[in-house]
């Protein structure tokens, strides 16, 4: 895109702003949000690799959207930024926020881990064969005992899925999974119980939400629809699904706050 076309794409946008302000038309504040929608797929694509595996992407995407609706309403010509720059500044800030909320892990050892990702990348390009663990080691200039201890830290921040990818020392990848011993909890009748009671006391909180509700949760997480094809369906734009998606998520929240540690024991 020439510099003559974005600064084109900007003034409308700009224009359409200024017709929001002053009308208040939720219709033209939709049409933002449709415009700048693409970036906030971008910003959470670019920070996938550093989401804990047991989100959703989804989750990252919602979050975006109501950064970006924020964005648009809070939005300010005078300060003398655009007003892509400034979505562009509060969707990355807000992703970021969620991404540190939902890690508890600190920074250093989650740069440690990209460290580690990049070193073993590096070499399995350079000699087409995954590094033993003192050439990791070695690539990274610390001791193997070091790596090690490293290596145990990371493992025991991540909580992710059990279908998640680790390396064996013979360079071989298998799920976590394949890698547990099988003692399937769910024998045990006391366990059996708690899980009934959990997924019963769910089941009144979820059939107490509003039909709408009911159905955006379905086609996200049952039908695994996109927010852009539940709008479709429903006739609404993306951005009012993200806000739907919102409310049923703090609804179930504060319904479900007295179970919360019967919900945690049954994961």
């Amino acid at each position: 895109m020439t510099t003559t076309s974005r600064r084109t794409q900007t003034d409308a946008t700009l224009a359409l702003w200024r017709e929001y302000k002053a009308t208040g038309d939720v219709r033209l504040r939709n049409r933002l949000v449709m415009t700048y929608a693409p970036l906030v797929k971008y910003i959470v694509y670019k920070k996938v690799r550093q989401l804990p595996t047991e989100c959703e992407v989804d989750d990252f995407i919602s979050c975006g959207l109501e950064a970006l609706i924020t964005s648009i309403d809070r939005f300010d010509p005078a300060r003398g930024v655009t007003l892509d720059q400034f979505a562009w500044t509060r969707i990355h800030g807000a992703v970021l926020d969620e991404l540190r909320r939902r890690d508890w892990a600190p920074r250093s050892l989650r740069r440690w881990e990209r460290d580690i990702l990049r070193a073993r990348e590096r070499f399995t390009v350079a000699e087409g064969r995954g590094p033993t663990t003192a050439e990791l080691a070695a690539a990274l200039g610390i001791s193997v005992e070091d790596l090690r201890v490293r290596q145990d830290d990371i493992a025991r921040a991540e909580v992710g899925s059990l279908n998640a990818l680790v390396h064996g020392e013979d360079h071989t990848t298998i799920e976590r999974i394949d890698t547990l011993p099988d003692e399937d909890e769910r024998r045990d009748p006391a366990v059996a119980a708690t899980l009934r009671q959990a997924k019963d006391r769910f089941r009144r909180a979820f059939d107490g939400l509003p039909r709408r509700e009911r159905e955006v949760a379905v086609m996200l997480y049952v039908n695994n629809l996109t927010l852009r094809e539940i709008g479709d369906v429903l006739g609404v734009s993306e951005s009012r699904v993200c806000q739907i998606h919102g409310e049923l998520k703090r609804t179930l929240k504060h319904r479900l706050a007295d179970d919360a540690n019967l919900l945690a024991s049954v994961g």
